[in-house]
């Protein structure tokens, strides 16, 4: 069954939207969102926990119009994601089916949205879901590189999307995390011991119960009196013992020693 979010910043077209998705079957849950920024922080969750969390999206229902970030600029951002949700755009609009199309949505639904419609788009986007779940999973190549990957960031009520590639160290806040990039620092609501799991396979690496780095960003490894430390660019960052040996063994095998 689909779990379903529902985007629209006219509560009565969100309302009567919620309320025939989840009279249809094969919807297991329908949540909604009242603009972009709500939308994208959701998605972000899902996202963050993977498709298979408790938190995952299996398709969005986007309006077109709305403040600040269309239902557009919302697809376009999750184009750049390894596995986004499917997108349907159900607007008021015909004019904008080419692109919505450009951007690989499933279906274009015309407002006022009509029970038959809108079950139809369900049917579709109910059995693309499945028809993937169902295909056997490609082979690996033996040494194929990570998918480029970005996390989301809340700057004054606005979801950026960062880069993973762009973060030199990760700092932990409690619950939070500290991404910080050559541009500045992003706090997000991620444990740093979840970031060292997904992130182990981009070169990120603990060096202290509080520092999770990016293998490739240490400019400097340093030995002081028994003491571990590393440079990256203009800040230095200190080794637990628990962890200095095992890093220092990554930077030699990087370095080809």
């Amino acid at each position: 069954m689909l779990r379903v979010l529902a985007v629209d910043d006219e509560e009565p077209a969100l309302g009567e939207l919620l309320y025939l998705l989840r009279a249809d079957p094969r919807v297991r849950t329908a949540e909604g969102a009242g603009d972009a920024t709500a939308a994208l922080r959701r998605i972000g969750r899902a996202l963050e926990n993977g498709p298979d969390g408790d938190d995952g999206i299996d398709v969005v229902f986007l309006d077109i119009h709305m403040p600040g970030l269309t239902g557009l600029d919302v697809a376009r951002l999750l184009a750049g994601f390894a596995r986004p949700p499917l997108v349907v755009f159900v607007t008021a609009h015909e004019g904008f089916a080419l692109q919505a199309f450009d951007l690989k949505a499933v279906d274009y639904v015309l407002k006022p949205v009509r029970r038959e419609r809108l079950a139809e788009a369900v049917r579709r986007v109910h059995d693309l879901v499945h028809a993937a779940a169902a295909a056997p999973a490609p082979a690996a190549p033996a040494a194929t590189p990570a998918a480029p990957e970005q996390i989301p960031v809340e700057l004054g009520g606005v979801t950026r999307f960062v880069p993973v590639d762009d973060i030199a160290y990760v700092e932990a806040h409690g619950d939070y995390a500290r991404l910080h990039t050559d541009h500045g620092s992003h706090l997000v609501r991620i444990p740093l011991s979840t970031l060292e799991e997904r992130w182990a396979a981009r070169g990120f690496v603990r060096i202290h119960r509080s520092h999770l780095v990016a293998l490739d960003r240490i400019d400097e490894l340093r030995l002081d009196g028994g003491a571990t430390s590393v440079r990256l660019g203009h800040t230095d960052l200190a080794v637990s013992r628990r962890h200095a040996r095992h890093l220092r063994d990554l930077l030699m095998r990087r370095a080809g020693g």
